[in-house]
């Protein structure tokens, strides 16, 4: 398993438009990838349960894959993640 922690530095949060882009890339992998944020835990893949998280600027989120490709799917979120200005 992979996991990576993110500071959300985006004054929006991760509101629609990020968190589409976020379950996007998630989605292009085989691995089950889930993003967690005050002790909740929701399928990247899920923009429903992204957006219900309600992950405001200033929030520690943590992003876990687990899978053959988890590596992979780590990187590229973490790259959409500072591409999109969500996190440094």
């Amino acid at each position: 398993m992979e996991k990576r922690e993110f500071n959300v530095i985006a004054e929006t949060g991760i509101h629609a438009r990020p968190a589409t882009l976020l379950v996007q890339a998630a989605s292009k992998f085989n691995s089950d990838i889930n993003l967690e944020y005050k002790g909740k835990s929701v399928n990247l893949k899920s923009i429903m349960g992204v957006m219900s998280l309600g992950v405001g600027q200033g929030a520690d989120v943590t992003i876990s894959a687990e899978g053959a490709d988890e590596a992979d799917a780590i990187n590229a979120i973490e790259e959409t993640m500072k591409k999109e200005g969500l996190s440094d």
